[in-house]
């Protein structure tokens, strides 16, 4: 009795520690299993603050902000999806960048020049840079622009250009082409494509500036053609634009796409340098590519020759009250080789004289006044060789030219405005150029613009137009345009 209690007891003993052993696994189990959770749980919020943390990195920049209006860094959000998982969302602020802006203004165009121009320093006609969207980690802002352009085009004859109201190419009495009844055109070649990059952060505030339409010659209905491309740094400019002879903003608005005749109107590829001498005073020097064009009626072989780059300067003086004014000119030299004539060259040269006077808040003032020698390839209307010609005695010799423009802005209303403006060309011609040799031309257009959308705009406007040739024969032609543009961007 006494060996089988003793037996028993150590049974019961035995069974009591392997419970003790099973519980004390258990609870080690259940240990195990929650710290594993917590685990689990640390390492999803490790990762959603590393992606966080890159998200930020990717929206920081270098640009400084605006003292008065200084950038709030992104926000976030939060939701829980379908699934269950927690989803951060996070917001950038705006950044708000600071420029310096010129004093001249920009005038409100569908024919618009202003955009383009170079400006000394960082000065700019949009100082809030509307549109340009910051290259993240980099000092750079960068600008897409779309402008699609849709002209309807009614004559009461044959202009000599369906697209364009070109008052060289009116048809004058005795033209086989002249009269032909009413004619309609439909085209959308003026549509426009530009890159605008600039650093006006960085030292030289380097600047890009790219622009198209579609009026490239002989390649179908819409020939590609580069208007503008050029970069400048520390106010000097490389590439193709304005003329240095030129004042882009002195253009009156028209709907018609080609511009006043006698607007001098030259992109050229060029060098120039921009000196500005204070506030309201600037100097701009430019070398620019030559191009002479010479009339060679009377030695058809003969061919135009360039021995220099065509140089000049202008002077500007810019109030953002009153408006500005400059004054340019222009040297140029002029060459011809052919077998009758020889091996000849003239002097050509030019003044030009415009300005911009604000009148009111809703009214503006553009003029223009142009003279010189051998400078016919400086205005709109040139589509002839008219910068200088061979005589009688086969003598080369500049062609006298004379040129006008004024315009009148009203705006009605903050969305409707309308511009009138004139332009008179008169060139003192050879009398070996010929008896259909370009003599002088008038221009006369009267428009209304409604912007209908912040971003779109239709104008209205009635053209006339006049050409004499030497022989004294005149031809007119009168246009009614309706234009539409959406500048997509802007």
């Amino acid at each position: 009795m006494k060996t089988m209690a003793i037996v028993l007891a150590l049974l019961v003993a035995g069974g009591i520690s392997v419970s003790a052993q099973n519980s004390e696994l258990d609870e080690l189990k259940a240990t195990m299993q929650s710290m594993k959770k917590s685990m689990d749980e640390m390492q999803t919020k490790i990762a959603e603050l590393e992606r966080e943390n890159r998200n930020q990195k990717r929206l920081s920049t270098t640009f400084k902000t605006s003292p008065s209006a200084p950038a709030e860094g992104p926000t976030t959000t939060s939701r829980v999806n379908a699934q269950g998982t927690q989803v951060v969302t996070i917001v950038p602020k705006a950044v708000t960048i600071e420029g310096h802006a010129s004093e001249v203004k920009q005038r409100p165009a569908m024919n618009d020049q202003q955009e383009a121009a170079p400006r000394p320093n960082d000065l700019t006609l949009d100082p809030k840079y509307h549109g340009f969207v910051p290259i993240p980690n980099t000092p750079i802002l960068i600008k897409f622009n779309a402008k699609p352009r849709l002209d309807f085009t009614n004559d009461a004859q044959n202009t000599g250009n369906e697209d364009r109201f070109v008052t060289a190419q009116i048809p004058v009495d005795g033209d086989f082409f002249k009269g032909g009844g009413n004619q309609f055109n439909i085209n959308a070649r003026g549509s426009q494509l530009s890159i605008d990059v600039r650093a006006p952060e960085l030292p030289g505030t380097p600047r890009f500036y790219f622009q198209n339409d579609f009026f490239a010659s002989g390649t179908g209905e819409f020939g590609f053609r580069v208007r503008q491309l050029y970069g400048s740094y520390d106010n000097f400019v490389f590439g193709q634009t304005f003329s240095v002879f030129e004042d882009p903003d002195a253009w009156p608005d028209t709907v018609d796409y080609e511009g006043p005749n006698a607007a001098i109107f030259a992109r050229r590829p060029l060098v120039r340098y921009q000196l500005p001498l204070n506030k309201k005073w600037q100097l701009n020097f430019g070398l620019e590519q030559p191009g002479a064009e010479v009339d060679t009626s009377i030695d058809p072989d003969a061919r135009s020759v360039n021995h220099a780059p065509d140089g000049g300067f202008n002077v500007r003086w810019e109030d953002s009250e009153i408006g500005h004014v400059q004054f340019g000119t222009i040297l140029r030299d002029i060459g011809v080789k052919g077998p009758i004539t020889g091996d000849q060259t003239a002097f050509g040269w030019g003044v030009n004289l415009s300005a911009v006077f604000n009148l009111s808040e809703s009214d503006s003032v553009q003029g223009q006044l142009t003279y010189g020698e051998g400078l016919f390839r400086y205005f709109n209307d040139d589509f002839a060789n008219n910068d200088a010609a061979l005589d009688s005695s086969g003598n080369l010799t500049p062609i006298p030219t004379f040129g006008a423009v004024i315009g009148y802005t009203h705006k009605w209303t903050d969305t409707v405005r309308s511009t009138a403006s004139y332009g008179y060309v008169h060139l003192d011609n050879e009398l070996s150029q010929g008896p259909n040799a370009y003599h002088a031309t008038h221009y006369a257009s009267l428009n209304t613009v409604w912007k209908m959308r912040k971003r779109l705009s239709v104008g209205l406007e009635a053209l006339y137009g006049r050409k004499e040739v030497q022989s004294g024969a005149e031809g007119d032609a009168f246009r009614l345009q309706v234009a539409f543009m959406y500048s997509i961007f802007d």
